[in-house]
C-alpha cells in the first residue's frame, strides 16, 4: 500500500505520526517519535483508538454489506459524481490533502480521486470512519488513501491547518475540529438529505423522517467556525428491487433499530419494482474568518 505524505498526529502523543517501512510480517506501520507504534490491519486500515475508544454504535458488517452492495450498484452515483465535480476544482496543491470524514466504504472518495485523476490532479486521502467492517471496505477500494478507524467527536488525529477540502457525506459534523485542520483557503463540503427524500418508502422501510429546520440547524451548527459560500439541491428518481430497497434502509440509521429480515417484512406489501426519488443537499461552508 503505498503511503502519502499525510499531516497525522500520534493519538497518545500528538507527535507527527509517520509511516515506517513494511514489517517483517508484511504490514504497514505508523509511528511516532515518541515510539508508539500503529500496525495495519490485514485488510489495510490503522485502527487509532486507544484507552476507552468510543462509546458510539458502529455500523455492523451485515449493514455494511447492505451499504457496499447497495453503492456498488451505482444507485447514488450521481450524488458521488456532484460530489467529485464540487471537490476537484479545489484541490490545488501537489497534492492536496483530502479528509473524507465518515468515509463509509470508501465510494464517495473513490469516485473523487478518480475524476481527480482525470484531471491530472493529486490528491493525498485520508478516510475516517467509526466502523472497522467499513474500513474493511474502504481499504480495498481506496487503498492509495490511508484509512483510519477513528471517533470523529474526539480530536482528530491530523495537524492544524493542513487539509485542503473535508468530505461529511452523511455522517457527524464535528465543526471545532474541522476547522482547527482545515486551512483558512480550504473548504467544507457537506451532503445531507432533504424533506422528500425517499419519501415513498421512507415510513413503510422504517427510515428515520428528516427534520424540518434541518438547514437551519445545519449552519447554526457549523457557526462560530463556517459560513455557508454555496448549496445545490441534487434530484433523482430511484427504481428499485424490493431487496435493493431493503439494502437501502438497512445501510443507515435503521439498521440499528431493525434487523433486515424486519425490514424486509415491512417492505413485503411493495411492488416488486419501487418508484421513489433521492434528494440531497449539498452545501460547501468556508471557514470564517476570525
Amino acid at each position: 500500500m503505498p503511503f502519502p505524505s499525510l499531516p497525522l498526529l500520534c493519538p497518545v502523543c500528538s507527535q507527527p505520526l509517520k509511516a515506517q517501512e513494511r514489517q517483517p510480517s508484511g504490514q504497514s506501520r505508523l509511528a511516532c517519535g515518541s515510539g508508539h507504534s500503529f500496525d495495519a490491519a490485514r485488510q489495510g486500515y490503522f485502527n487509532l483508538l486507544v484507552g476507552k475508544g468510543t462509546a458510539f454504535e458502529a455500523d455492523t458488517a451485515a449493514m455494511v454489506d447492505a451499504r457496499f452492495t447497495f453503492l456498488g450498484n451505482g444507485h447514488y452515483r450521481p450524488l458521488a459524481d456532484a460530489v467529485a465535480a464540487a471537490v476537484v476544482p479545489r484541490l490545488s496543491g501537489e497534492p492536496a490533502v483530502v479528509l473524507d470524514s465518515g468515509t463509509g466504504t470508501g465510494h464517495y472518495l473513490r469516485a473523487l480521486l478518480d475524476a481527480a485523476a482525470a484531471e491530472g490532479r493529486h490528491a493525498a486521502a485520508l478516510g475516517l470512519d467509526i466502523s472497522k467492517f467499513a474500513l474493511r471496505r474502504a481499504a480495498r477500494l481506496n487503498p492509495e488513501a490511508v484509512n483510519l478507524v477513528w471517533d470523529v467527536w474526539q480530536p482528530l488525529p491530523v495537524a492544524g491547518n493542513s487539509v485542503d477540502v473535508i468530505t461529511v457525506i452523511f455522517a457527524p459534523r464535528n465543526a471545532p475540529e474541522f476547522a482547527r485542520v482545515l486551512r483558512p483557503t480550504g473548504r467544507l463540503l457537506v451532503v445531507t438529505p432533504r424533506n422528500g427524500h425517499l419519501a415513498s418508502i421512507a415510513d413503510t422501510a422504517g427510515m428515520l423522517g428528516i427534520e424540518e429546520d434541518k438547514d437551519s440547524r445545519l449552519t447554526g451548527a457549523m457557526a462560530p467556525h463556517f459560513t455557508v459560500e454555496d448549496s445545490r439541491d441534487i434530484d433523482f428518481p430511484l427504481s428499485l428491487t424490493r431487496q435493493e430497497a431493503a439494502d437501502l434502509a438497512y445501510m443507515g440509521p435503521a439498521g440499528h433499530h431493525f434487523g433486515r429480515d424486519a425490514i424486509t417484512a415491512r417492505l413485503e406489501g411493495q411492488p416488486e419494482t419501487i418508484q421513489t426519488e433521492a434528494r440531497f443537499r449539498l452545501t460547501v461552508f468556508r471557514p470564517a474568518k476570525p
